[in-house]
């Protein structure tokens, strides 16, 4: 300290550097200090461990949703006002909403933050302190509200820890919490839960480019690579969106796809829609041999699942065996001098470190399968999914995050052409891949067959003239020739579609532009437009 011009006065230890009252013993002291600090902090964080142990709450107040039962603190009953919003944003989650979005949507309807609710009632860590904007919400807090598993009724202890000499707390991984179940009335069921868990980790709803996510986000998979399906925005007026394979032209030359799997959205909401309604009608039409037919199929998909994982503990297993007898056959020539040290040395850390890379597979293989075991296949949930909704007629995008799990898409059959068959692979919560025996085509006849053949083969005819030409160059100079031409025709629709934007209030051309009122008309008189991108 005398080096950094640092004086030191300690009135109670009666220490002063400047004056030349040095105390020989206040490095010891210090130590002493920080050992009381220490016993009280474990001390006081055995108290709390032994009361979190026991069930009861360690949070200081409880969520957003909930308040103290005023006969017993250590209880916690529901806050209808705040849970009735609680509740409101699962069900914006399930309709496609981000968090950003329902933001917005909270700060127009001016409803209270938390931390202003919660002042209210004398609860949480804002009732000294001054709230600006009491209707601010933030992205944060709605995603830290949607992940909370104390609104299925459970208590969640030791989610952080703090250490006694900066006294911050630090979260902690989510093993190490230790949780209580059915310890309050739940405010979101378990289905919705996980349906929103679900949505949440797979991507980021995004807005795209006309306003709202699209419904089939996160929900579609590249066949051969396995990357998410990204919405493709067709910014020609034409309002069609589509999905291409992430990796197709956006991953480094190791990583990239071979083909986009390119496949029209609608194409795709239509397939979800027939099939949903087939799924419904069947029930409906014959509820017996629905519901034997839904067991076999969730019989079958666990078989499914866990065979292949069970044949990989299986050959992991004898592998380590066959390990464990080679470290035993060098120590037995190392010790007998036919292998010397160093070989041997190298050839055990070898051996031990595949045995201990291929345990560690076989524990994580395993509580895989117990997962599976607990929660993934129920033929019951899904056929009371079903009953929810009897009387079907529009697809929404909450049926589509309550039945569909996800949607494996395959490259089109005939490359580069429109007039193609391209295979998908409905997979749906609780039971997996299913199609009811309802909607399974029907045999052909030899007639049939035949026709079909004539119209694949002349289908091939003309996608192979079509690549003659595009090689030669003819195709290339007949879209030369009409590019002008469709050109003008891509900006006239720009232009109604901009006036339908302006309207309805969305904006998602980043600037200020000058657009015209009557559809972008030479006549109309001009309006100056403020637009921004919408985020999530």
């Amino acid at each position: 300290m005398r080096q950094n011009n640092v004086r030191l006065i300690a009135v109670n230890e009666g220490t002063d550097t400047g004056s030349g009252m040095e105390d020989d013993f206040l490095p010891f002291r210090d130590v002493i200090n920080e050992y009381y600090a220490k016993d009280i902090s474990k001390k006081i964080r055995s108290t709390f461990k032994s009361k979190g142990d026991s069930g009861k709450h360690v949070a200081s107040s409880p969520p957003y949703g909930y308040i103290k039962d005023p006969n017993d603190k250590n209880h916690w009953i529901v806050d209808e006002e705040a849970a009735e919003i609680v509740r409101r944003m699962f069900r914006l989650t399930l309709e496609g909403k981000g968090p950003y979005q329902i933001c917005k949507i909270f700060e127009s309807e001016k409803i209270e933050i938390p931390a202003v609710h919660q002042k209210k009632q004398g609860l949480g860590l804002w009732q000294n302190r001054e709230i600006k904007d009491p209707y601010r919400w933030t992205s944060s807090t709605i995603a830290g509200i949607l992940a909370k598993p104390e609104y299925l009724g459970h208590t969640v202890n030791f989610k952080t820890r703090k250490h006694f000499k900066d006294k911050k707390s630090h979260y902690v991984d989510k093993s190490e919490w230790q949780i209580f179940k059915n310890t309050q009335e739940p405010i979101v069921d378990q289905e919705t839960f996980d349906n929103v868990q679900r949505i949440r980790s797979r991507v980021k709803r995004y807005p795209d480019g006309w306003g709202e996510a699209h419904p089939l986000t996160g929900i579609l998979y590249c066949a051969d690579c396995g990357h998410t399906l990204y919405v493709h925005r067709v910014n020609n007026g034409k309002r069609e969106a589509y999905f291409t394979c992430g990796r197709y032209n956006k991953a480094k030359d190791t990583d990239r796809c071979a083909s986009p799997h390119r496949i029209k959205a609608d194409d795709v909401m239509q397939i979800l829609s027939k099939t949903i309604k087939g799924i419904i009608d069947y029930a409906n039409f014959d509820r017996e041999a629905f519901v034997a037919e839904i067991e076999s199929v969730v019989g079958e998909q666990k078989e499914a699942d866990h065979s292949g994982a069970m044949l990989e503990i299986e050959t992991a297993e004898k592998r380590i065996d066959e390990l464990e007898t080679l470290i035993m056959k060098i120590y037995e020539d190392q010790a007998l001098g036919k292998l010397n040290v160093e070989r041997y040395t190298a050839l055990y850390n070898k051996y031990q470190e595949e045995q201990n890379s291929l345990k560690q597979r076989v524990r994580d293989l395993r509580v895989t399968i117990a997962d599976e075991k607990k929660e993934v296949r129920s033929a019951s949930k899904f056929i009371k999914l079903v009953d929810r909704y009897a009387d079907f007629t529009v697809l929404t995008p909450i049926m589509i995050n309550e039945f569909v799990d996800k949607v494996i898409v395959h490259e089109r059959d005939r490359k580069n052409s429109i007039q193609t068959t391209q295979k998908l692979e409905i997979y749906f919560n609780f039971i997996g891949e299913y199609k009811p025996s309802t909607m399974k085509e029907p045999e052909l006849t030899e007639e049939e067959k035949a026709e079909l053949a004539r119209k694949e083969a002349l289908k091939d005819k003309r996608h192979q003239q079509y690549m003659i030409r595009k090689a030669e160059g003819r195709d290339a100079n007949y879209n030369k020739q009409v590019a002008r031409r469709r050109a003008q025709q891509r900006e006239d629709r720009r232009k109604t579609r901009r006036w339908e934007d302006i309207q309805a209030g969305i904006y998602h051309i980043a600037g200020t532009t000058v657009i015209n009122a009557k559809n972008g008309t030479e006549d109309a008189e001009p309006i100056l437009v403020s637009a921004s991108r919408p985020r999530a």
